[in-house]
């Protein structure tokens, strides 16, 4: 008899790691980008698959693809 953890289960449908929103600024030619945060940072991630100037997902420091670039609102509650 197998026992069945539902937990587990679950974590399995949550991916690892946060996914940031960042602009890319430079594709460093040797497989890394130069990424700017929100907040100004800068940062080096690999992959070099979104072009300077656009938005990309990035997950475990690496990016994972090309974001929109939709209009941020803030909002005080």
């Amino acid at each position: 008899m197998a026992t069945t953890n539902i937990w587990q289960k679950f974590k399995a449908l949550i991916p690892e790691g946060s996914r940031t929103i960042v602009t890319i600024t430079a594709n460093n030619g040797n497989g890394t980008s130069q990424a700017q945060l929100r907040d100004g940072s800068v940062v080096t991630v690999k992959g070099e698959s979104v072009q300077a100037g656009l938005k990309a997902f990035v997950q475990g420091g690496e990016i994972k693809g090309t974001a929109l670039d939709l209009a941020q609102y803030e909002v005080e509650v």
